[in-house]
């Protein structure tokens, strides 16, 4: 039985059509789509709305999670070009990130900034939280080669932190870890209620 449905995907909402990690992010949701996987992301633009239109490209099924802010001026929003098909409207950014980390049974974290940053924080945190029961993390791009080092060679790091994600650097390497890590995705149903709960404020 398939594990792996839902893949969630991080990246840079400033990316524009005419910058390669765009192309990138189409391309490999298009992969995805067309594998069957549904593809989830923020509903905005840059990385977001890439995924979207790779997977619609090949008949794939998008969820956007989003929210509407009020007082935040450098947050990207909903993007109307974005081609989602149904749209998750949360509370505040928080919740926001929660939902994409509990909706998907698995993490696609491209190029970003520091809103990237701290999603691939907490997925990376829960992946070590809840190891051996974790959601997987692939990571896109030789340059995560770089971080993880200086992560390993500044910072305390633990074994198992580093068995928790793949990195690859192109949709037949993307396809590949899939179904690689599907042999490592959670048994059971429990895992996403039991990542809410332990971020319930």
């Amino acid at each position: 039985m398939q594990k792996i449905k839902q893949i969630s995907i991080f990246g840079f909402a400033d990316a524009q059509r005419d910058d390669p990690l765009y192309k990138e992010a189409y391309e490999a949701a298009q992969v995805l789509a067309q594998a069957g996987y549904v593809i989830i992301n923020g509903g905005g633009p840059g990385v977001m709305r890439a995924a979207s239109e790779g997977a619609k490209a090949v008949g794939g099924k998008t969820i956007g999670v989003t929210f509407y802010p009020q007082d935040i001026s450098h947050f990207e929003g909903r993007d109307p070009d974005n081609p989602i098909d149904q749209e998750i409207v949360t509370q505040n950014y928080l919740e926001r990130t929660l939902k994409l980390l509990e909706l998907g049974d698995a993490y696609l974290i491209f190029k970003g900034g520091t809103g990237t940053i701290s999603e691939f924080g907490m997925a990376w945190g829960l992946a070590r939280l809840y190891f051996g029961h974790h959601k997987p993390l692939i990571l896109y791009g030789k340059f995560w080669e770089e971080i993880i080092a200086s992560f390993i060679n500044n910072m305390r790091m633990r074994p198992e932190e580093m068995k928790v994600y793949r990195i690859v650097s192109n949709p037949r390497e993307l396809l590949e870890a899939i179904e690689l890590l599907e042999d490592f995705a959670p048994h059971d149903g429990h895992l996403a209620n039991d990542h809410e709960r332990a971020f319930q404020l």
